[in-house]
C-alpha cells in the first residue's frame, strides 16, 4: 500500500481544514444550535461490536495523505498500527516516512532520524504558533480523541463532512471566506469543504465517494479514541458469564445449606 504519497498541498490543505470540527478552529458568526446528525449504521456499536478494519485501514490513508499535513495524532504511536493489520516491515515503513528531532548526540547537538514504530505520530508543527501563521490564524486540533470528544462522536463526523452546501438558506447570509455547513454551530465554519469525490486513490480499489471517504474517516477516528475497544468488551462478556456461573453457585450452596438447616 502506497500510503505514503502525498496530494497537492492545495488538496492537502483543504482537507485538513474540513477535519477541523471542533475546538474553535472554525469562526462561528451567528449562534444556533446545529442540526441533529442522523444515526449512522456503525460495525462497532452495539455489545458484540466490532471495528471495520479495512475501513479503519482507508482512513489511515486518508489521514495520511490529507489530513496530517496540519493535524496531529498526540495520542497514537506508530506501533499502534500493528493492531490494523500492518506488519513489523510496514509499520517501520510508514513511521520512515516521517523524521523526529532527537539527541543530544555525542557532541551534545540535536539531530533528526526517522521516525521508528515507537514514537508518537510526528507533529505537523513544531508549536502552535507555526500551525495559526500557517492555517490563517486557526489552530487545528488534535484528532486522537476527537469521536470520543464531541457527543455525536462518529455520527457527526461522518455528517459534518458530508454537509457541506454550496448555497445556504435564502435566509442565511454568509460573511466572507466562510462555508455553510449546518452541522456546524451557527451554519457558518471557516473552512471548505474537505471532501472531493475520487479525491483520493484508495489502495484496495474502494470507490472514493465523499460518503466513503467521510465514513472511512469516522471509522479511524473513533478506532483511534478507542483502540482497546474489542478487547474491552470480550473482557466484559466474560466478566459477565463469571458473574452469571458465580450467582448460579452461590444460590445452589443456599438451598443446600437451607435445606439441611429445614
Amino acid at each position: 500500500m502506497d500510503i505514503g504519497k502525498k496530494l497537492s498541498h492545495v488538496v492537502a490543505i483543504a482537507a485538513v481544514a474540513g477535519l477541523t470540527l471542533v475546538a474553535g478552529t472554525g469562526s462561528v458568526i451567528a449562534s444556533g444550535e446545529a442540526k441533529h446528525p442522523e444515526a449512522q449504521d456503525w460495525s462497532f456499536a452495539g455489545p458484540f461490536g466490532k471495528f471495520d478494519v479495512a475501513s479503519i485501514q482507508r482512513g489511515l490513508q486518508n489521514y495520511i495523505e490529507n489530513c496530517s499535513a496540519c493535524h496531529s495524532m498526540n495520542q497514537l504511536a506508530y506501533r499502534n498500527l500493528s493492531s490494523l493489520g500492518f506488519n513489523e516491515d510496514e509499520v517501520k515503513e510508514i513511521a520512515s516516512q516521517y523524521e523526529v528531532t532527537d539527541g543530544p548526540d555525542d557532541n551534545g547537538d540535536m539531530f533528526d532520524r526517522p521516525a521508528r514504530p515507537s514514537d508518537k505520530f510526528v507533529l505537523p508543527f513544531p508549536n502552535e504558533q507555526a500551525a495559526r501563521a500557517s492555517n490563517n490564524g486557526a489552530f487545528p486540533p488534535d484528532l486522537s480523541l476527537l469521536a470520543k470528544a464531541n457527543p455525536g462522536g462518529p455520527d457527526y463526523i461522518f455528517a459534518l463532512l458530508t454537509g457541506f452546501v454550496e448555497e445556504p438558506p435564502e435566509d442565511v447570509e454568509l460573511a466572507e471566506g466562510m462555508n455553510y455547513n449546518p452541522f456546524f454551530g451557527g451554519g457558518q465554519i471557516a473552512m471548505a469543504p474537505p471532501l472531493f469525490e475520487d479525491g483520493i486513490e484508495y489502495s484496495d480499489g474502494t470507490p472514493a465517494t465523499i460518503e466513503q471517504q467521510a465514513r472511512d474517516v469516522a471509522n479511524f477516528l473513533q478506532w483511534a479514541a478507542e483502540p482497546e475497544m474489542e478487547d474491552r468488551k470480550r473482557i466484559g462478556w466474560k466478566v459477565v458469564l463469571f458473574l452469571l456461573v458465580l450467582s448460579a453457585l452461590l444460590y445452589a450452596a443456599k438451598r443446600q445449606t437451607w435445606a439441611r438447616l429445614h
